[in-house]
């Protein structure tokens, strides 16, 4: 069982304040933490139903650093931050393996999305394409939270995420900037490379001035219906598809 002081610590991760401050996050659900578990990344505490954890039993022997508590399921779902909680709840140390952008590959670069959902979508496409960095601005939704973490699906273990003042990335980059508009060139006008760096803009002001007016180019997908805009992941991944081609 949880005390009530383990309740409240994992109830205030929720927010990013408290994540900060003690240096975790929450990792949820069934996929998400067998991944995590089988990796080898640290993990401070692991919260399962009895039946995962005998299920699983192998994986959390594996982590002789975290403190394992066997809890009812309305024990887990007062704890969860999913509207549907799962059987199993990670708290996971935050720990950066991956200190510097990786020169010459494709990175994304993230210019104040605010959508966890986006957020979460991004950082799975960069996973899915291979992309080693995703790069996000000071005025991002943190990429730490929850919703970000269920959306990624274990992302975070393979992509590395970074904070920076974007104009300041940008104007050091040694490889063609490619920022996303709606009045860019086409996207099919664009040949296909293999180093770069795709700048996302925010939901509804697109990419700021300041890091359009440092792009090598702006890019668009073509539209042929009558919708305004497309939503910032979904534009990602079309984005990836053409770009990162072999």
């Amino acid at each position: 069982m949880l005390s009530k002081a383990q309740n409240k610590y994992i109830r205030s991760l929720s927010q990013q304040k408290y994540r900060k401050e003690n240096n975790v996050f929450v990792v949820e659900g069934d996929k998400i933490a067998r991944e995590w578990l089988a990796s080898g990344e640290m993990v401070q505490m692991i919260v399962a139903v009895a039946d995962w954890a005998e299920e699983h039993h192998e994986l959390v022997h594996r982590h002789a650093e975290a403190s394992v508590h066997i809890v009812p399921e309305h024990e887990l779902a007062a704890v969860s931050q999913l509207q549907t909680p799962n059987k199993v709840l990670l708290v996971v140390r935050h720990m950066p393996r991956f200190p510097e952008v990786e020169a010459n590959a494709w990175c994304l670069a993230l210019d104040d999305i605010q959508d966890p959902g986006n957020m979460g979508t991004i950082i799975r496409i960069a996973d899915w394409f291979g992309i080693p960095d995703v790069v996000c601005s000071p005025g991002c939704v943190d990429a730490y939270n929850p919703k970000v973490i269920q959306a990624a699906m274990g992302g975070h273990l393979r992509v590395a995420i970074h904070t920076m003042h974007l104009p300041d990335f940008v104007k050091s980059a040694s490889v063609p900037v490619l920022a996303a508009t709606l009045g860019g060139e086409s996207l099919y006008e664009v040949e296909p490379r293999s180093s770069g760096i795709l700048v996302i803009g925010n939901e509804s002001r697109g990419v700021s001035e300041g890091v359009l007016s440092l792009a090598t180019r702006q890019v668009t997908i073509p539209r042929k219906g009558g919708a305004e805009s497309l939503n910032a992941g979904v534009s990602t991944g079309i984005l990836c598809s053409h770009l990162l081609q072999r």
